[in-house]
């Protein structure tokens, strides 16, 4: 087998970038609200923080897309561009896997914005996909944080890293709460698969 022959799946937002710190800010604005009125401790979808009666998910969303540059100026989490680039110097091959063409008319706005990031922050990968369905695209193991993908993945038999955060407590192991984490469970996962043993997801 070659090095680079094993593909890491790689969720973007609450994975590589801070979505939910970044969105928290927004939608303070949006809302017109403290920013510490709004719990971070929030499920998917936000609805701790009130939004429903302000238009709901889809409003903010876009609001932060179109009018705030959410997917160009969010912050990455801790430690993850430094750690991707050192998988990927170690021959993974990095795939962004990532379903952020869900509002209709931002479509281009959304693509340009995701590239421009990515290449601001010097963060490899070989292959991007804009799609819901991620265990259409092969990758020997995927890290997701969203509750929905994590579930369906383990459920088409696919080796499914949890990112954590508040949405997704509830799911089980293999997890990890840091990019430095994930480095060592992907590295044990790509020792697996070149010697064919499996035990990190057995």
């Amino acid at each position: 087998m070659e090095d680079n022959g094993f593909i890491l799946g790689v969720d973007l937002d609450g994975v590589v970038g801070d979505f939910y710190g970044a969105m928290r800010v927004i939608a303070a604005e949006w809302l017109n609200k403290p920013l510490s009125s709004l719990t971070p401790e929030v499920t998917y979808g936000l609805g701790e923080w009130g939004i429903d009666e302000y238009g709901g998910y889809e409003r903010l969303h876009r609001f932060a897309v179109v009018q705030r540059n959410l997917f160009r100026d969010m912050p990455p989490l801790e430690d993850a561009p430094s750690t991707l680039r050192k998988l990927s110097g170690r021959g993974i091959r990095i795939r962004i896997i990532t379903h952020r063409l869900f509002l209709k008319y931002s479509h281009k706005t959304t693509i340009n914005q995701t590239v421009e990031w990515l290449d601001n922050w010097d963060i490899p990968y070989w292959d991007i996909c804009f799609m819901n369905d991620k265990g259409a695209v092969g990758a020997h193991v995927y890290i997701d944080d969203a509750p929905a993908n994590v579930i369906r993945l383990r459920e088409l038999g696919c080796n499914t890293i949890v990112f954590t955060n508040s949405t997704n407590r509830n799911l089980g192991a293999p997890r990890v709460d840091t990019w430095k984490q994930a480095e060592e469970l992907i590295m044990e996962a790509r020792e697996e698969w070149k010697t064919g043993t499996a035990g990190l997801f057995k």
